[in-house]
């Protein structure tokens, strides 16, 4: 009995030390998963019956330099379905088509899907969105998203670009800045069953996302307003395929303006080609001619191999170089540097080219920023085309010297003759000036940025007089002149290469003109092109008077006065009267006249610009806090090219 019970109480030992490490181990295990492991679990327990759809994200705004918006995120309604809700999709998709404006095929397909959820259609039009919810469709839902719109329609357009339906940035700083500008998206959040089905629409949950940050641009929208209404006046005049105008702060290397021609209106980029969307003066190269002038004069008098008052002799007009015959546009005999410029003799600044050297020259031009890019915050800048002086043959150094065989973008010849205006100093231009976020806090600040000095102050001083006699009686840039400014500038006419022959075209050119205002103290630096006009194509014909147009309504917004004049600053209204908008870029087909102003008294600014996208209306808004005052007044015709504004006050 003795050795029965004891073998009794090993087993009940054993059996009672089994059960309790079975017990710390189910314990254990518990413990493991119900703590240490419960986060990675809950995941993914929320992925197997939650079903994740990410929505466009609200980018931030984009600015000019006095806060007018140029680009901002409104509220709009994407429609979706859940086809297992629809019992008739064909009867569904007739329906929808008209106000949808797409295919009773197409939406057929879509809600006879074997899925839960199915996007119809994204960013519908506030009116679109009304009668789609006025037909009261089982299983067709609406999600607030965000959508891209641009309330000064074309102005600016090249320069911020615009997005796709992501959003995001397609071209221009939408694209360059890209990452900023994107916000964190928000999220559509529905159930699904055991077999992976979406449940009830009904029981969907939209989660908030963040705001991107917000860009304000160095550019001035009424200034880029005055560019772009006087160049499509001269290209349109001119029958030109199209044309640039830059406008920087030599001081500073601000873009103040960048206006191109053909241009298109971002809020419809699809109903304009390729060709209309592409920057040009960032992207296309051409043949400076003699806008090229100045550099080469620049580097001749700082490395002092001439003077000022140094006679060369123009051969009447025909200069055998290199086995080739170069001609001025008239005859010439003994001329000074300033003469050689104010006339633009291709013979003198060859003789110049050949006395300064290829290595030499080749180093200003370089140095003046040609040949590589010069920074701008923009996408596809070009470097343009510069050979090295090894491969420069006589009758190349001669043509580059007058600004053929070489090609330059509009950006380069604006920002290195920026560096003549302000003293030899080159500088990085730049469109962004402040980066900032959702409550108005500076993220980042662009400040002006010094590449390296060119050329002295006394030669860059010595330049500028010297340019001064081209807008002077008898210099090729007269029609540049501006009564009461000292205009500095230089004309410029050049063949274009023929792709086809791989030579000079024999009628097609570029014509250009590039100057400052004024002279002995620079504020604008700015360039005109002209490409491929018909008829008499002269830079001084053409582009000059595009200059003196632009520089003399710039100078007037910008409170710069004619030398001279009496008028008293103080009497300036802060506030001048808004510049009316370029009319919106869009095909003639649609109708301008015949809309009604509505009446945005007491709205917020949020409310206009979406009262605009609505009613697809393109105003000038200016302050802040709720609508005060419009014109015209609420229930007026809104006429093609008619000025048209609202303003907002506390």
């Amino acid at each position: 009995m003795a050795a029965s019970e004891r073998g009794i109480q090993i087993r009940i030992r054993l059996f009672g030390i089994l059960f309790i490490v079975v017990f710390l181990i189910i314990a254990g295990r518990a413990y493991d998963l119900q703590v240490i492991q419960a986060p990675q679990l809950q995941d993914r327990a929320d992925q197997q019956r939650q079903r994740v759809v990410k929505l466009a994200p609200q980018r931030g705004s984009i600015f000019d330099r006095n806060g007018v918006p140029l680009a901002v995120s409104l509220d709009a309604e994407s429609l979706y379905a859940d086809p297992t809700l629809i019992k008739h999709p064909q009867r569904v998709a007739g329906q929808l088509a008209p106000s949808l404006q797409m295919s009773k095929k197409k939406l057929t397909r879509l809600l006879t899907e074997k899925k839960r959820f199915v996007w119809i259609k994204r960013k519908l039009e506030p009116d679109v969105a009304k009668q789609v919810r006025k037909l009261r469709i089982a299983g067709l839902q609406f999600v607030t998203e965000h959508k891209r719109f641009y309330p000064q329609a074309g102005v600016g357009a090249h320069v911020v670009g615009f997005t796709g339906l992501d959003p995001k940035g397609l071209e221009g700083v939408e694209l360059e800045y890209d990452s900023l500008l994107q916000g964190e998206p928000g999220l559509l959040v529905s159930q699904r069953d055991a077999r992976g089905r979406g449940l009830a629409v009904a029981g969907q949950v939209v989660q908030g996302g963040t705001p991107g940050l917000n860009l304000q641009l160095t550019l001035d929208r009424s200034l880029q307003y005055i560019a772009e209404k006087e160049l499509a006046r001269a290209v349109k005049q001119a029958h030109a395929v199209g044309g640039t105008v830059v406008m920087m702060e030599p001081a500073s290397g601000k873009v103040l303006a960048m206006a191109i021609q053909p241009g298109y209106n971002p809020n419809v980029p699809n109903r304009f080609g390729a060709s209309s969307r592409r920057n040009r003066a960032v992207c296309d190269m051409y043949e400076p001619g003699s806008t090229f002038k100045p550099f080469l004069l620049a580097g001749a008098l700082e490395e002092k191999i001439v003077h000022p008052g140094q006679i060369t002799n123009c051969e009447n007009g025909r200069y055998a170089v290199g086995g080739k015959v170069i001609r001025d546009h008239k005859p010439f005999h003994n001329l000074t540097l300033q003469e050689m410029l104010k006339y633009s003799s291709n013979i003198g600044f060859a003789k110049l080219g050949k006395a300064l050297g290829r290595k030499r020259f080749y180093s200003y031009i370089t140095d003046f920023g040609f040949g590589e890019p010069t920074g701008l915050d923009l996408p596809g800048e070009a470097r343009g085309l510069l050979r090295r002086p090894s491969r420069w043959f006589e009758i190349d150094l001669a043509a580059i010297s007058f600004g053929q065989g070489i090609s330059v973008t509009p950006i380069q010849i604006t920002t290195a003759m920026a560096a003549i205006a302000n003293g030899g100093l080159l500088m990085e231009p730049y469109l962004v000036e402040r980066v900032t976020d959702a409550e108005g806090n500076t993220v980042q600040r662009h400040l002006p940025q010094v590449r390296r000095r060119v050329i002295s102050e006394r030669t860059a001083k010595l330049v500028r007089e010297m340019m001064v006699t081209v807008t002077q009686p008898g210099g090729t840039g007269t029609r540049a002149a501006l009564p009461g400014y000292r205009v500095a500038g230089k004309t410029g006419t050049a063949q274009k290469v023929d792709p086809v022959t791989g030579g000079y075209s024999i009628d097609k050119r570029v014509s250009s003109f590039i100057g400052f205002v004024p002279a002995e103290l620079p504020a604008l630096v700015i360039s005109v092109t002209i490409d491929e006009p018909k008829g008499k194509a002269y830079g001084g014909l053409l582009a000059a008077p595009v200059f003196a147009r632009i520089a003399e309504q710039s100078l007037s917004h910008l409170n710069i006065l004619p030398k001279g004049s009496m008028a008293d600053l103080a009497a300036v209204p802060a506030d001048p009267e808004p510049l009316p908008d370029l009319a919106p870029l869009i095909p003639a087909s649609e109708p301008v006249d015949g809309l009604v102003m509505p009446d945005f008294r007491g709205m917020s600014y949020r409310q206009v610009l979406q009262m605009m996208e609505a009613k697809r209306l393109n105003l000038k808004l200016s302050g802040s806090g709720q609508v005060v005052e419009q014109s015209p007044l609420p229930g007026a015709t809104l006429h093609y090219g008619k000025q048209a504004w609202v303003r907002l006050g506390a």
